[in-house]
Parts: structure tokens; C-alpha cells; sequence
């Protein structure tokens, strides 16, 4: 599978993880709408997202542990049909509180696809190619919010029809990934005794993954906080009509996917951990200008450059599979990661909180320093992958802990 399945999975986890930022982000467009239906003030808007990613951030401890334990394949498929499921299942909430239930339960399905996706590229990509690998598919990210952008642009105010669309949709990468993936033959090969949660904890892991999970929750935290009152940012704030405000988003969604082929490449070259350090500090520089933005013009363009430097989630797709075993890799990915988001879960609502007295803006710069204060933690963990060092050296950096 290595060689003959590698573009098939290359391909088709593009795909899943193109709906499972769908269905992430569309969110994010839809809630000055769904604000107005239901009355609610930007906390409770804020708490919408949170419940997402809670969900998001329990499945950490699931898909992965059943990803490992039953393989990649069956554990990608059912993540795929939860979240399309409930998703599905908005368009007919009648009131908030079950809209948070939905969205927590649609969470658990989405928080298994990066892991998943992500495990199948590493254990089908060769080491020299996988920085670019990982990045391309979960490049499919700032796709799925660009097609989420034009749809929302279409569709909207009925939100309603925008939920229901998308959750159904999910049937195409669930068709994909039935007929064309095979299982992973590395994970196939290894698979003997059951493997438990607690193995990512032992002593020659431990390190690992404690800091993993706090640059990811450090990354995701400020991603998740500025992405999610961006639109409404650009619309409250800088007076921008919903249609200009979709596509300034698809701009900005485009930057994002140039930006993440860009580093999946760079990160192939001077290794995931440096590349790594480049997008949190891109970020964190890049971030401040487009807040304090003098015109739209600016703002136009200051978005791509942004999201062009918001990378460090694709990078995240080889690093964190790289710094574990084939025994433990979607749990130990997994976990850093969807802990991480877990954890990102109460920045949209923080900053709503922030909002209602310092304004958004002030938010969105505290997002800009919590990027910053990831790119100093990524500093203390290894660096992997690297290509451009003439190997008179043993790869221990180069495969990690595969």
C-alpha cells in the first residue's frame, strides 16, 4: 500500500477532510443569522462553536484508540457518518440548548478525521515526501472553508438548508473511502496485543506528548478563537455587507491553501519543527496588522497573508504521527491534536466574553500572542523529517519515534 495506494489515499483523505472544515466552518458564517433566530448575545454564539469543539476534543480520547485497535479504515468511516449525521440533523433544532447537544455530537465525529487522515498519510508516504503529503491533504481545510464561504454566500440567511446540505453531503467521501481505501498494511503488520490510552504516558513518551498536546492547544486556541469571530469581525466591526464579507473569506481561504502546500514543502526540507516555529510566528506577527487595518483594501489583502502563515495544522499531520510508534500513532496524533482543540473549544467563547466589553478586536490581538507563545513552546520538542542535512547521521530525527 505504501506504493500502489499511496495517491488513492492521498486523494480520498483530501476529500474527507475537505467536508469534515465544511461542516467546521460553516458555523462561523452562519452565526450572525442563527444569533437572530434565536436571540442570542455573541457568548452564546460563542458557545455554539465550543460545543463543537468539546466534542472534538473527547474524541481524542476514542477514534484513536479505536483507529489503532481496529484500523484506520473502519474507525475514518465512522467518523465521517457521525458528523454528517448530526449535522444533518440542524436543519430541524428548534430551540439553543439542542443545538449545543447537536453540536457537541457532531463533534465527536469531526474531531476523528485529521487524526485518521492524517496516520494514513504518514503510514503510506514515504518519510521524504510526507511534510508535503500531510500538507496537501489537510490543505483540503482552507478548501472546505472556501467552499463553505460560496455556498454560505448562496445560501444564507437559511441556515437551516446550509446545515442539512452539508451534513448529507458526506456521503461522498464515505462512498470514496468504502470502495478505494484499503486498510493500512504498516498498521496490519504490527497489530498484536490490544493498545490502551495510557500507552502514549510511558517514560519514553510521556515528554512527548505533554508537549505536543500544549503547542497544539496553544495553536488551536488562537486559531480557533480569531477564525471563528472573523466574518463577524469583518461584518459588526468594520461595517463589511455579508456577501463582501464571504468573499473576503474566500480570499483568505485561498492564502490559507497556498500557505499550507508552501510549508509542506518547506517542512520537508528544513524538518516539521522549524517550519513549525515559522507559521506560529507568521501568525502571531501577521495577525496584529490585519486588526489594526486601516481600509478594506487592506483588509483584503492582510487575510491571505494571515492565513498564508496559518499552516501549522498540516505540519501538525506528519509531526505529531512521526513522534510515535506505528503501535500508538493515531492515538498519540490524535490525542495532542484533539486535546489541543478540545482546549480551543472555550476561545470562541472567551472572546465573545471579550467582546461584549473590549471589543473584538482586543480578542483577536490575545489570539495573536497566544501563536507567539506556541512558537517558544515548539522550541523544546524534536525536530523530524528534515532532508536537506547530507545523512552522515542515523535518521533518529528523520523517522521519529516510526
Amino acid at each position: 500500500m505504501r506504493d500502489s495506494g499511496k495517491w488513492v489515499v492521498l486523494g480520498g483523505a483530501f476529500v474527507a477532510y475537505m467536508f469534515d472544515a465544511l461542516e467546521i466552518l460553516l458555523l462561523s458564517f452562519a452565526l450572525p443569522d442563527i444569533r437572530t433566530e434565536f436571540g442570542l448575545s455573541k457568548a452564546e454564539g460563542g458557545l455554539l462553536a465550543t460545543a463543537t469543539l468539546l466534542g472534538i476534543g473527547v474524541s481524542s480520547l476514542t477514534v484513536g484508540w479505536l483507529a489503532d485497535n481496529y484500523g484506520r479504515k473502519r474507525a475514518l468511516m465512522y467518523s465521517l457518518a457521525v458528523f454528517g449525521f448530526f449535522t444533518a440533523l440542524i436543519a430541524a433544532v428548534p430551540n439553543f440548548s439542542l443545538f449545543l447537544v447537536l453540536r457537541f455530537a457532531a463533534g465527536l465525529g469531526l474531531g476523528g478525521v485529521w487524526g485518521v487522515v492524517s496516520t494514513y498519510v504518514v503510514e503510506t508516504w514515504p518519510t521524504a515526501q510526507r511534510g508535503r503529503a500531510a500538507a496537501f491533504v489537510l490543505s483540503s481545510f482552507p478548501a472546505g472553508g472556501a467552499i463553505a464561504a460560496v455556498v454560505a454566500g448562496a445560501l444564507l440567511p437559511d441556515w437551516r438548508l446550509l446545515f442539512f446540505l452539508a451534513g448529507a453531503g458526506v456521503v461522498v467521501p464515505l462512498l470514496i473511502i468504502g470502495f478505494f481505501f484499503k486498510e493500512s498494511a504498516e498498521w496490519a503488520e504490527q497489530k498484536s496485543t490490544p493498545v490502551r490510552v495510557t500507552e502514549i504516558f510511558s517514560p519514553d513518551l510521556r515528554r512527548k506528548t505533554l508537549l505536543g498536546t500544549a503547542v497544539a492547544s496553544l495553536a488551536l486556541f488562537g486559531w480557533w478563537g480569531a477564525s471563528t469571530w472573523l466574518p463577524t469581525y469583518l461584518h459588526s466591526d468594520r461595517g463589511i455587507p455579508t456577501a463582501t464579507v464571504a468573499l473576503f473569506m474566500t480570499v483568505l481561504n485561498i492564502g490559507m491553501f497556498v500557505g499550507y502546500n508552501v510549508f509542506g514543502l518547506i517542512a520537508d526540507r528544513i524538518g516539521r519543527k522549524y517550519a513549525l516555529v515559522m507559521t506560529l510566528l507568521g501568525v502571531g506577527v501577521t495577525l496584529p496588522l490585519y486588526v489594526v487595518a486601516a481600509d478594506r483594501t487592506a483588509l483584503l489583502w492582510l487575510g491571505p497573508l494571515f492565513a498564508f502563515f496559518a499552516a501549522f495544522s498540516g505540519i501538525f499531520g506528519a509531526y505529531l504521527g512521526e513522534l510515535y510508534p506505528t503501535r500508538v500513532r493515531a492515538t498519540g496524533a490524535g490525542f495532542c491534536f484533539n486535546v489541543g482543540r478540545g482546549v480551543s473549544a472555550f476561545a470562541p467563547f472567551v472572546l465573545g466574553a471579550l467582546a461584549t466589553g473590549a471589543g473584538l478586536g482586543t480578542g483577536l490581538l490575545l489570539c495573536a500572542g497566544i501563536f507567539l507563545c506556541g512558537a517558544v513552546v515548539m522550541t523544546a520538542l524534536p525536530n523530524l523529517g528534515a532532508t536537506r542535512r547530507v545523512s552522515t547521521q542515523p535518521a533518529l530525527e528523520t523517522e521519529g519515534a516510526s
